[in-house]
């Protein structure tokens, strides 16, 4: 299992300022990225892997729906988020 407890709890504890924060902007688009970034490695391997594909759509879908909200409550904590996590815009 590529996610475990203690990696949901480390994503969290990182991104939070507290690790049982879950509900956080950030901490759920840190997340999102993690399992991106893992989906996207699968399907380099797996090419006809359609499910996953479609699993990895809705994730990105979810992640720009967080990060359209946070730009638009807060965008000093949108741009930390975008440049600690690496995402493009």
């Amino acid at each position: 299992m590529y996610l475990t407890k203690e990696k949901k709890a480390e994503i969290f504890a990182k991104h939070n300022e507290s690790a049982t924060d879950t509900g956080s902007s950030e901490g759920q688009i840190a997340l999102f990225t993690y399992r991106i970034n893992h989906l996207t490695e699968h399907l380099k391997r797996n090419r006809k892997d359609y499910n996953t594909e479609r699993s990895l759509v809705k994730l990105v879908g979810k992640r720009r729906n967080l990060l359209d909200y946070l730009i638009k409550t807060d965008i000093v904590r949108y741009r930390e988020i975008i440049k600690e996590l690496g995402i493009r815009k």
